[in-house]
């Protein structure tokens, strides 16, 4: 498979890793990367060589969500441009947790915005210590809505409640206790506790995995089918909210660094 200036791929050992390769802007979001991840993704499900996926980012930093010039673009477009712009981000977050493989979130640093998205969607989180997560969408006058489903799925409705509400920073002590990481170690210990976890992976039957993560999520509720339903309802509220006064306003702000309207 071939990799892309926005992303990384290795296949090694029927393992392929995964790295968000934009390390200058903390391997944030833009239309090209979600565009790439989604593709590899998808080829990745059906390559039969493949037994796990492993996602990851180059530098100190996960994702920091949402690319400065993509959100300058998402001011700027209609209701209808910005649908259409979350429906994108919607499959990709869909494509990955219902992947038919055994997906891990190595998380080498912080994730704010849509890359906690991503590691919500992985079956396993492993990230280090110092690492910072954020659903800081509420201070920009919007909603972490694409990405909610997965979110409430791996730390619950109260704790979701909680983090949508305040937007505040968790360090990654607080996201294993929660459930949004499933452990928490040192940066050089990050390695081996992801290749543990895919020496155990190796011991199971591939159909069995993909059955037993598939039993998994519906069990939650979840199947490809409803969420495609309500990421088309969480697509139109967050267009609706970017185009809205309070939208244009956070939005706004942000860019131009200064306090938001409503900031007490």
């Amino acid at each position: 498979m071939q990799a892309t200036p926005s992303l990384a791929v290795d296949i090694r050992d029927r393992i392929a890793t995964l790295t968000l390769d934009r390390p200058s802007v903390h391997n944030a979001f833009d239309e090209a990367l979600i565009a790439d991840l989604t593709g590899a993704l998808a080829k990745l499900d059906a390559d039969r060589a493949v037994r796990a996926v492993v996602l990851t980012g180059r530098g100190a930093t996960f994702s920091a969500g949402a690319d400065l010039n993509w959100m300058r673009g998402m001011a700027a477009a209609s209701e209808a441009e910005n649908l259409a712009d979350s429906l994108r981000l919607a499959e990709l977050m869909r494509t990955l947790s219902f992947l038919s493989k055994p997906t891990i979130a190595r998380v080498n640093g912080s994730a704010y915005g849509g890359g906690v998205g991503l590691v919500a969607c992985c079956d396993i989180a492993i990230g280090v210590e110092g690492a910072k997560f954020s659903l800081s969408e509420v201070k920009l006058g919007l909603v972490p809505a694409v990405i909610s489903p997965y979110v409430v799925c791996a730390i619950g409705p109260r704790q979701a409640r909680r983090l949508f509400l305040t937007a505040e920073v968790i360090d990654a002590r607080e996201a294993e206790r929660i459930g949004l990481l499933h452990q928490c170690v040192a940066p050089g210990d990050l390695d081996e506790a992801v290749e543990r976890q895919l020496h155990w992976l190796g011991k199971g039957g591939p159909i069995a995995q993909h059955e037993a993560k598939s039993l998994a999520l519906r069990m939650a509720g979840m199947t490809p089918a409803q969420a495609e339903r309500t990421d088309a309802d969480n697509a139109a509220l967050i267009a609706r909210l970017r185009v809205s006064p309070e939208g244009q306003e956070g939005l706004g702000a942000f860019l131009a660094k200064r306090p938001a309207g409503w900031v007490v």
